[in-house]
């Protein structure tokens, strides 16, 4: 069944396109091979300029082993890898696109370096890219950036009063260069979603009036003719048909970040996509554990179910007895005494004697316990951390001066450069980080998707345009 009202062509980045947009997905997982095909199909494609695949002469995938000793100097060499792996996926992408549709770059604003990254990626790649999508943060600079060097840009936000934000700060400056606003749901996306602390992560709100809003708020500015992409919760348009050539809403495009997922372009693995055809409703999991400090929505698979036993196995410490706290406690290698809870005690205890016996302290005044096997990896990975956030929950890195958020280093949360490469690289989808849309389980679903095909890029857009 197709959508009430035609899709019609939409002025994105300078160019007449399909309302359809690739949503960008990281660490190689939206390369420029698959938002080439999707820019040739008629649409905009997005490749993602966070710690993209680069290769050599003889098309060899150029591995990414830090040889440096120092977090800082592993920095640098992150720094170099993403430049060359991004300038790599967008020339790519223009030459697979074949001057249809668009290309996009998608960074990560809270992603190390993301400005030194996007200069250089900018600079290098001149007349590839059309424009930059950038979220996962408050990307003040995107702005200026993009106007820099001629091409639009396309801030990522989950509510009006983001935009605000962004714009009386920053965007009026630049708003010539402004391509669209990226509305992208905070409860149905997948990756990082920007919940904010007065929303309630266990209710999802209806999108229509959020969008509305931020429609509402960019008039005030004069921004009515500019497109609102709606992301987050899309899987086919017949169920967006009143949001078509709807003047309360204005010009809308849309935005797909799971199904490109399975795709014959798409870069990740067969034993990814076989595990995505499985996938039922309930699978996708809004968590908290990401380094970032951000929500996310991913697949519950062993990866994330230790993280919640390992989270679970917490207690709450005292260094003196305090209220409550009365029972002693020797925590860690050096056995130092901490005082807890006399029923903490007890869980304490029982989570030694099952093999948990290595107590690992938290920012938070609290004790996980996890075996001697999950304390040494969690250790090694804090250890060889790289850098590859401008700021990290679990290593404590910081990429500005002294190169240390002066917390604890959390072991509740994981080195997501580290699952993200393994996942995206053939690693065993059961023991990695799985990044997900919550209409993720619809694949096993959908009639489309039947006896397990998966289509090329240019069948999926086809499919697309009929609205289902």
């Amino acid at each position: 069944m197709s959508p009430v009202k035609a899709l019609k062509p939409i002025i994105l980045s300078g160019k007449e396109v399909l309302p359809l947009v690739e949503g960008g997905k990281g660490i190689s997982v939206s390369n420029g091979e698959s938002s080439g095909a999707w820019a040739a199909s008629g649409g905009v494609g997005t490749f993602s300029g966070v710690n993209a695949d680069s290769f050599d002469k003889k098309g060899q995938l150029i591995p990414i082993i830090y040889h440096g000793k120092t977090r800082r100097e592993r920095h640098e060499e992150l720094i170099r890898f993403a430049v060359q792996g991004a300038i790599h996926q967008a020339r790519v992408a223009y030459e697979t696109a074949g001057s249809q549709g668009r290309i996009h770059m998608n960074v990560l604003w809270e992603m190390g370096a993301c400005e030194t990254i996007l200069h250089a990626v900018l600079e290098g790649a001149k007349g590839l890219v059309h424009g930059v999508t950038c979220g996962a943060g408050m990307p003040y600079k995107i702005a200026e950036i993009s106007a820099r060097y001629g091409i639009y840009y396309y801030p990522i936000v989950s509510s009006a009063r983001a935009f605000r934000a962004l714009w009386k700060r920053a965007y009026h400056k630049f708003p010539e260069w402004l391509g669209a606003v990226v509305y992208e749901d905070p409860w149905r996306a997948g990756g990082h979603n920007g919940l904010s602390n007065s929303e309630n992560p266990d209710y999802p709100e209806d999108p229509y009036p959020r969008v509305l809003a931020l429609r509402q708020q960019m008039a005030e500015y004069g921004l009515s003719h500019i497109p609102i992409i709606m992301a987050g919760g899309v899987w086919c348009l017949q169920e967006w048909d009143n949001w078509l050539d709807n003047p309360e809403l204005g010009p809308i495009a849309f935005q797909f970040g799971t199904r490109p997922l399975l795709t014959q372009e798409s870069p990740i693995s067969d034993e990814w996509k076989r595990r995505i055809l499985t996938l039922k409703e309930g699978d996708i999991v809004l968590n908290r554990f990401s380094p970032t400090g951000f929500y996310s929505s991913a697949v519950k698979n062993d990866f994330l179910n230790e993280l919640i036993e390992r989270s679970n196995r917490q207690v709450a410490y005292t260094m003196n007895p305090v209220g409550e706290h009365t029972s002693e406690f020797k925590a860690g290698a050096r056995g130092r005494l901490v005082y807890l809870a006399p029923h903490d005690y007890e869980h304490a205890t029982n989570w030694v004697a099952q093999g948990y016996t290595e107590a690992l302290r938290t920012p938070g005044s609290t004790l996980i316990f996890v075996t001697p096997e999950k304390a040494n990896q969690i250790l090694t990975d804090q250890i060889n951390c790289m850098g590859c956030l401008s700021a990290c929950n679990f290593s404590n890195w910081q990429e500005e001066e002294p190169y240390s958020t002066g917390h604890k280093a959390d072991p509740r949360s994981y080195c997501i450069q580290k699952t993200l490469q393994e996942i995206a690289h053939g690693g065993d989808v059961n023991h990695q980080l799985m990044f997900a849309g919550h209409n993720a389980f619809r694949f096993a679903q959908d009639p489309f998707y039947a006896n397990g095909f998966i289509p090329t890029v240019r069948q999926l857009v086809a499919r697309l345009e009929t609205g289902q």
